[in-house]
């Protein structure tokens, strides 16, 4: 199958060598070519360049021509912060607090976390698989073309096993980058369980199984008062690192404690959500950025627009210098949408963003969030055709101008149209 996409008013994120990602300065240099074209192949990207010096079509045969005036081409969104294996809504609990109660209220009440795992318990793998199949379908959809998928739900062993292998699924069936995360740590459980007794019942019976199956790229803490405190994290962190396995965490959505720098003297591949910093956490993320291996900072502005938190302060991370990615944070509570061009409209609206900083983040620092940069988050010679086709737009900000319509208008994986 052949392609040629003409006329496209702008070309976003393409490169002849792709950069590994952006840091903060670099974000608003994403490319954008204009009156571009795009040559596809069997699902693979082999040229682009200026409609200028567009060399012509000697073979037309078997060629599809789409012409793409007024619409910008982008590569697939990268959503590197996931909770998308889930058994049930919690809608009820949204309707708690519009009634008033905190997401804290709610989670001490037995609802939140919670109530998500006494779900996820009772529901088998197999339906697991087959909502959470639809659920990514969506939203490849709406632009999505690869996935960080958490575990977290379960707070059982098995449970947690059940996510895993749900996730693994999802990778073996799907030409695009997965990658899967051990949330050992999430919340405690209902029992007799503490912080410090659930962490190293993770560490010693649940992290040596998730390693000899190969089920998680990665392992992540919910590094928060009320949750799992420092020495929790760094038990989890240090123990997963002597199996091989790398970290990205959850930390400062509600409070300032040291879990940043703790983080990133860990080595952790990212500290997501960082609704809350001081300056000794910009401080920490910057001297790695300019170690040349930086610990993404990846914001999630719908977590915060749906709960009516602060925003990650974006601008002092890029004015640091650190890499900022964003990332839906899909999950039933506290996110329920996984829709990443919401993701970055909020970007844009709410945390002033420049659209191309916005969409360098959503994509080529995205993909780097999740360590898939080979495959995903840029346009290049040679790379899977996954790509997003927008509707027509006066320029890149009405991404964020035309809040209440949708900019893409189609959806390319390996060249295909979902």
């Amino acid at each position: 199958m052949r392609m040629l996409w003409k006329n496209i008013k702008g070309l976003v994120g393409a490169y002849d060598t792709p950069p590994l990602y952006l840091n903060g300065r670099e974000m608003r240099s994403l490319p954008v070519l204009e009156q571009a074209w795009l040559a596809i192949e069997d699902g693979v990207i082999v040229d682009f360049g200026s409609m200028d010096v567009f060399p012509g079509i000697v073979d037309w045969s078997g060629l599809d021509v789409l012409d793409c005036e007024g619409k910008y081409v982008l590569p697939a969104w990268c959503d590197s912060h996931t909770h998308l294996v889930f058994a049930a809504r919690r809608s009820g609990e949204f309707l708690s607090r519009l009634e008033g109660k905190s997401y804290q209220e709610i989670a001490a009440d037995g609802g939140g976390i919670l109530n998500s795992a006494r779900a996820l318990q009772s529901m088998s793998e197999a339906d697991l698989l087959a909502d959470a199949r639809i659920r990514m379908m969506q939203a490849m959809r709406t632009g999505t073309g690869s996935f960080e998928i958490k575990s977290g739900y379960g707070l059982t062993l098995e449970a947690e096993l059940k996510m895993l292998r749900v996730i693994r699924a999802l990778k073996q069936e799907s030409s695009i980058s997965i990658k899967s995360t051990f949330l050992a740590c999430h919340a405690v459980p209902d029992g007799d369980w503490t912080a410090e007794s659930w962490t190293a019942h993770m560490v010693e019976e649940a992290l040596p199984r998730v390693a000899e199956e190969g089920l998680a790229d990665y392992v992540d803490a919910f590094c928060e008062k009320g949750y799992f405190g420092l020495a929790e994290t760094q038990s989890l962190l240090d123990a997963a690192s002597s199996l091989g396995i790398k970290s990205k965490v959850h930390v400062n959505q509600f409070n300032v404690f040291g879990g940043v720098k703790l983080c990133v003297n860990s080595n952790a591949v990212s500290v997501d959500h960082l609704e809350e910093l001081n300056p000794e956490d910009i401080s920490a993320l910057q001297q790695a950025a300019e170690s040349g291996h930086p610990t993404f900072a990846t914001a999630l502005p719908g977590c915060s627009y749906f709960l009516g938190i602060p925003y990650t302060p974006v601008h002092d991370l890029m004015v640091a210098g650190v890499p900022v990615a964003l990332a839906t944070d899909f999950n039933p509570g506290s996110a329920p949408s996984s829709n990443m061009s919401r993701v970055v409209q909020l970007a844009i609206l709410k945390m002033k963003m420049h659209p191309l900083e916005a969409i360098a983040a959503a994509t080529i620092n995205g993909a780097a969030a999740m360590e898939c940069s080979d495959r995903s988050g840029v346009i290049a010679r040679g790379r899977a055709a996954n790509v997003i086709l927008t509707r027509p737009l006066n320029g890149l900000e009405d991404l964020a101008y035309d809040f209440g319509d949708e900019p893409v208008e189609k959806v390319f994986i390996d060249g295909i149209a979902l």
